[in-house]
């Protein structure tokens, strides 16, 4: 028996990818048996209608570029948008497309790329976040606090903050109670703060806040007063239940003009009030 050619749309139908031809306005003209596995309309849903109608709307600006970019001959091998599927969830896709002006039609060749961005998502958290706590790390508070000193004209305030005695609990107790020190301590500052501030983990035991719009020092001792209050209260007996914790201030702009200063500045005065802390008669 001779062998013949099965119809394109049967081939295409094999793909696991989806495939789309739209013509200049964007409107479906054909798409493949993926199309509904991926994205969930069926051929005859789709045909006719436009294909930004089902792009998730946030990324309809980046989407017209890329159509823009391909109208004018330009590859464009690896764009990613997101599709509102029609259950409601969104879908991750990425596409190869190409206009063939010949024929007037624009094909692209797309696959789902949830998994992929899921950790992509992962990876990102994980670089500017300290596995323990959760909390931004020290990269991440240096970008805020470059962002935060971006236009020079609002005041800003840092403290520094160390736990005492973190060493002798890690010593006496084991690592383990350590670790639930910190994490106990990151949420009890998360729940003291105030909206708009920003806490980082930066080493071991030590943390930094960064006030927005806290513009004297005594302002941002009344912050330092609060979040000591926070580490205090309701703490149930333990090991460590009476930790204390020292807490630098610096101000920006009578401290410093520049992050490296401040942060600085904010470390020196927490060992200060350290040292203070220490030498303080006991009564």
């Amino acid at each position: 028996m001779p062998s013949t050619l099965p119809p394109l749309g049967e081939i295409l139908d094999l793909l696991p990818d989806v495939v789309c031809v739209v013509d200049a306005e964007g409107r479906y003209l054909a798409v493949n048996a993926a199309f509904e596995q991926l994205i969930g309309y069926r051929p005859d849903e789709v045909l006719g209608r436009r294909m930004i109608e089902l792009v998730h709307p946030e990324d309809h600006a980046i989407t017209a570029l890329a159509v823009q970019r391909v109208m004018e001959g330009r590859p464009l091998p690896n764009f990613r948008n997101r599709y509102v599927h029609r259950d409601g969830r969104i879908v991750d896709m990425q596409w190869s497309a190409k206009w063939l002006p010949g024929y007037g039609v624009r094909i692209a060749v797309g696959h789902q790329v949830n998994e992929l961005r899921d950790l992509e998502r992962r990876l990102e958290f994980m670089a500017g976040h300290d596995p323990l706590t959760s909390l931004p790390n020290r990269y991440r508070l240096r970008e805020e606090l470059e962002r935060a000193l971006g236009d020079g004209t609002r005041p800003l305030a840092v403290l520094y903050l160390d736990l005492d005695g973190f060493k002798a609990i890690n010593d006496h107790h084991g690592h383990a109670q350590g670790d639930r020190l910190l994490c106990e301590t990151a949420d009890r500052l998360r729940r003291a703060l105030r909206h708009g501030d920003f806490i980082a983990r930066v080493g071991g035991d030590e943390f930094v806040v960064l006030l927005p719009e806290c513009a004297s020092h005594a302002d941002a001792r009344a912050v330092a007063d609060v979040l000591q209050a926070g580490l205090d209260a309701g703490q149930a007996p333990s090991p460590f239940s009476r930790i204390g914790v020292s807490i630098g201030v610096a101000c920006y702009p009578a401290d410093g003009s520049d992050a490296e200063t401040l942060l600085r500045h904010a470390d020196a005065d927490m060992y200060a009030v350290k040292h203070r802390r220490h030498r303080a008669p006991a009564f």
